[in-house]
């Protein structure tokens, strides 16, 4: 059993290797390689990878280092820095696309709720993805780039809220009552 998971990591990284370097020869992010190399040895695919379960597993660490990386690059200090246009950035990007989208699916006979649902979902971005595509292109330390930075992580933080307002539109919470408790 090890042997196979060990055998099918380096099968994953050697693949993904060779995405990556042929994506980049082409000029197109390496973030696309690493997306191609994943699709490639995955069990629906070449299946190079067959067991979902590692697969789930090799996902699951490759969040963690992604979530370390944006840990180790992102200051703290940085964001307090810039604070207020975090707050005013990511709060209008956030509820100016929640506020489109609802407007979008109430004009395609959606309900409120799920239109407000899609509005949520649309409005996340990953910031693992944006991150590294920031450090490819070399601007992660410029203004632009710590500026969404600080909104992606502002949309990581919407998350929570969001989530408890979730069984809210589903009609299946307390009400604005019951989130006010949870929250709490």
């Amino acid at each position: 059993m090890e042997h196979g998971f060990l055998k099918e990591m380096g099968i994953l990284f050697g693949l993904a290797i060779i995405a990556v370097t042929l994506f980049r020869r082409l000029r197109f992010p390496s973030i696309i390689g690493f997306l191609v190399a994943g699709i490639l040895a995955g069990p629906h695919s070449l299946a190079l990878i067959r067991n979902i379960h590692q697969v789930e597993q090799i996902a699951e660490i490759g969040v963690v280092l992604l979530l370390f990386t944006i840990g180790i690059e992102f200051s703290l200090k940085e964001l307090m820095r810039i604070k207020h246009l975090v707050l005013l950035g990511g709060g209008l990007q956030v509820g100016v696309t929640i506020l489109a989208v609802t407007l979008l699916g109430a004009a395609f006979s959606f309900s409120t709720q799920q239109s407000v649902f899609f509005g949520f979902l649309v409005a996340l971005s990953s910031t693992a993805i944006l991150m590294k595509l920031l450090m490819d292109a070399g601007e992660i330390d410029a203004p632009h780039g710590k500026m969404s930075m600080g909104i992606l992580i502002f949309q990581d933080l919407c998350v929570v809220p969001m989530m408890l307002f979730v069984p809210f539109l589903a009609g299946a919470g307390d009400g604005l009552a019951g989130i006010l408790a949870v929250s709490a």
